[in-house]
């Protein structure tokens, strides 16, 4: 089974809750992910705050395109709880 996000909140600062497709519900931190060209943008947080999930990839985006693949998500976020 591929991994993919089914929903993203932002949590603030440079902190989302993501929900995987496996049942995992796990926050991450990205400000120490948020340097290179397509990257720095998100330091803005008003900018890092208009993430989706785009249907295509499932998976985290922001307008400019940049996006985070869902296996390094889950590996560096905290699990909060996992659906039945």
């Amino acid at each position: 089974m591929f991994l993919h996000i089914k929903q993203v909140s932002y949590l603030g600062d440079d902190r989302l809750r993501l929900w995987f497709n496996d049942g995992k519900v796990k926050d991450v931190d990205l400000k120490d992910d948020l340097y290179g060209e397509i990257f720095e943008p998100l330091q803005n947080q008003e900018f890092f705050q208009q993430v989706k999930i785009n249907p295509e990839t499932k998976t985290v985006e922001w307008p400019n395109g940049a996006d985070f693949a869902p296996e390094y998500l889950s590996e560096i976020g905290q699990t909060m709880k996992k659906l039945a």
